[in-house]
């Protein structure tokens, strides 16, 4: 097992992406899973059996509350019925993080059911600066911003997107959700580098890692599009990806995400437990480091 420590109460192993179709293998074997995270606005209610699920679930395991309908990113004033919701659900649920999505999804009252780009421009900074604001002091607790998928590349970018996301925090003081399929779509669809791209952003600030399958379509030309659709395994390239990742940057709590054509929940739990022996071989590895050290120490000191 890893040796548990946390960031702001999240245990830094591996959780899932609750669902409650999982409750009955839950009960029964949890091996590999640490905590699990819910989607907010599948939560805003007053009662009934979901919020009863919850209270329970919340009894036995740490949760990370993840958003997906602030709108962060839009040019408009953020919802404060929704803001004031998402707060009542942390005030009773109290989870143990809190995250959204570097994106837009609402409009002129319309709400998308996709989670939109923006440019990076200064004034698009700026009112992003501005939410993320409102929403850490209606909350009063700091949240993670999660970097973007990416398809197109906006010709009114002023900035590149790890510029963008470290002037977020740098002004905020929020955290960065690091999804690493995220990054291995964006970069892969517009020809660069995943490491450049992690070298680039303030790792030091990372409070989860979300880790989630992909499918390959083809754009307008044939060739290769990669669709961040979280509705299959890992990819062989993205678990190469995490393990240099942590190799590198150190473990962080880590999320398998599967939210569309959702397997039986021990397929599930396979993909915990393979993140979770690699965040034990980084353990290991950074125990002897310190074994080594600290033996040459000691012989220079005899000597």
């Amino acid at each position: 097992m890893i040796h548990c420590t946390h960031i702001d109460g999240l245990p830094v192993q591996v959780g899932v992406g609750f669902k409650p179709q999982h409750l009955s293998g839950i009960a029964l074997d949890t091996h590999g899973v640490s905590w699990f995270e819910i989607h907010a606005e599948n939560y805003m209610v007053e009662g009934g059996p979901q919020k009863a699920i919850l209270e329970e679930l919340a009894k036995d395991f740490p949760i990370s509350c993840h958003g997906v309908g602030l709108s962060i990113g839009g040019s408009q004033p953020l919802d404060k019925a929704h803001l004031n919701r998402l707060k009542t659900l942390l005030g009773w649920l109290n989870p143990a993080m809190f995250s959204e999505h570097l994106a837009w999804s609402t409009h002129d009252h319309v709400f998308y059911n996709d989670l939109l780009p923006l440019p990076y421009t200064a004034e698009v900074l700026n009112h992003v600066v501005d939410h993320v604001h409102q929403v850490q002091d209606t909350l009063k607790r700091q949240i993670l911003i999660e970097n973007p998928s990416t398809y197109v590349h906006f010709a009114e970018h002023e900035m590149s997107e790890t510029e963008f996301i470290s002037a977020i925090i740098q002004k905020t003081g929020c955290g960065l959700l690091l999804d690493i399929n995220n990054v291995y779509i964006s970069t892969q669809n517009q020809n660069t580098s995943a490491r450049d791209y992690l070298d680039a952003l303030p790792m030091d600030d990372v409070g989860e890692i979300h880790l989630g399958g992909h499918i390959v379509d083809e754009d307008e030309h044939g060739l290769p599009l990669l669709i961040d659709s979280h509705s299959a395994q890992v990819a062989a390239d993205v678990w190469q990806l995490y393990h240099d990742t942590i190799a590198i940057h150190g473990a962080k709590p880590t999320l398998i995400e599967w939210d569309n054509d959702v397997p039986d929940w021990h397929i599930l739990q396979k993909e915990a437990i393979k993140a979770g022996l690699i965040l034990d071989q980084h353990h290991r590895t950074q125990g002897k480091a310190k074994h080594h050290r600290g033996g040459k120490h000691e012989h220079r000191a005899m000597a």
